[in-house]
């Protein structure tokens, strides 16, 4: 695999870009334009919708901050950058 700077920084943005476009759907299709539609999916008792809002895309994003954490550690090491 080619280790030059540029690979680095793509497979860097290529992280970036799939972490954003996750939070995107989730916080915003999810939380907002497609709330109405998944009212009708109850979870815990309260509209799926609903919940996507206001708690499920916060559980999302956290979750997203250790995948992020977890990924970048894996191309840093493959790429020679890591710290011990």
């Amino acid at each position: 695999m080619n280790k030059s700077p540029q690979a680095y920084w793509s497979a860097t943005l290529r992280l970036i870009s799939i972490v954003l476009v996750v939070w995107f759907i989730v916080s915003y299709l999810a939380g907002i334009i497609l709330a109405p539609a998944l009212n009708s999916i109850h979870l815990g008792g309260y509209p799926l919708g609903f919940w996507f809002a206001h708690q499920g895309s916060m559980y999302v994003f956290v979750a997203l901050i250790f995948y992020y954490a977890y990924a970048m550690d894996k191309i840093d090491r493959e790429f020679d950058v890591h710290e011990e």
